[in-house]
């Protein structure tokens, strides 16, 4: 079943979005590219400040594609003791290298989510690498939030084509990439195992503060879809 991933900036914003009932609660820093970091010591605090419950996530920035800057990063974010940790593969350097340099906290039962940028059209042939490296997800999402969301930016048969071999790997599969409300229906159609949102959760730009109405009113149209897809058999 689909669940709902939230993108929040701060502990406020965590708080509300595990108060309405969000799937995943996703820390990152909007105001630094598609997948800013927060500082390890602020996850932390957060970390320890919300109640146990549904899983949190946090992304280790945007860095560029080498062995011992990811590796490192992804080190210090896992010892906030976050359920996932999502590491971004941008366009460039040495994907090998950093997928094999992760291996070893994969071993160490980190949950290691790498994100593809849809906009660049990624081969999919990596995500067997991640699944054998220890991975425990792949996530589809955009680089450029100014050229609209990820179905803008992917044809069909390619986000089909992501979950299918996501699915084949037995990995975790999220999409997201400015995704709205109308994007949430053809997407659930694809069966992700979670969509991702920022900018729809705002009053404006994914900058801004969080709406929480908004946030409800996501979650209630990944909700009501799901129950459209899925109907009760008659007893």
């Amino acid at each position: 079943m689909t669940g709902m991933l939230a993108s929040v900036a701060n502990l406020a914003e965590a708080q509300q979005v595990r108060e309405i009932g969000v799937g995943v609660v996703d820390l990152k820093n909007p105001a630094e590219g598609a997948l800013g970091a927060l500082p390890a010591a602020e996850v932390d605090r957060i970390v320890c400040r919300l109640a146990p419950g549904r899983p949190v996530s946090a992304t280790v920035g945007d860095l560029p594609m080498e062995p011992d800057v990811v590796s490192t990063a992804a080190e210090a974010m896992a010892a906030t003791g976050v359920d996932y940790v999502k590491i971004g593969f941008f366009p460039g350097g040495d994907w090998a290298g950093v997928i094999q340099s992760l291996s070893s906290l994969a071993r160490r039962h980190v949950r290691l989510i790498a994100v593809l940028f849809g906009d660049d059209s990624p081969d999919l042939h990596w995500i067997g690498e991640l699944a054998a490296a220890g991975f425990a997800g792949a996530m589809l999402d955009t680089r450029d939030k100014k050229k609209g969301s990820l179905r803008q930016a992917c044809p069909d048969d390619f986000l089909r084509a992501f979950v299918s071999e996501t699915r084949s790997h037995r990995l975790l599969c999220g999409l997201a990439g400015s995704l709205r409300a109308p994007d949430i229906a053809p997407l659930l159609a694809l069966k992700p195992d979670y969509l991702g949102f920022r900018g729809a959760l705002c009053g404006g730009e994914r900058t801004d503060s969080l709406d929480t109405d908004a946030v409800r009113t996501i979650l209630n149209l990944i909700h009501g879809e799901r129950c459209k897809a899925s109907p009760r058999t008659a007893a």
